[in-house]
């Protein structure tokens, strides 16, 4: 009798505790916009730059940030656009 006893407050403790893992909230992956007026070629430098600061804060992209990049390629009229695509994000 106490074997069964045993075993069912085992399966309820172990029931329990993954409905409670399971109801977690995902944590939340912050993302940054950014936005270049210029191409890629031409702000390379300063995007690896940017990159360096982040994992040294301890940032790696992919894992736990995203940054969506875009690039006005020379024409200032794309800006507004690419703007509101960010922020619409």
């Amino acid at each position: 009798m106490k074997k069964i006893i045993f075993c069912v407050a085992l399966g309820t403790l172990l029931f329990v505790l993954h409905v409670s893992t399971g109801a977690q909230q995902p944590k939340k992956v912050p993302r940054i916009g950014f936005l270049a007026a210029l191409s890629l070629s031409a702000v390379s430098a300063r995007i690896e730059a940017f990159r360096q600061g982040l994992r040294e804060l301890g940032y790696v992209e992919g894992k736990n940030i995203v940054i969506e990049w875009r690039y006005a390629e020379g024409k200032p009229e794309r800006m507004r656009e690419l703007a509101a695509e960010l922020v619409r994000l």
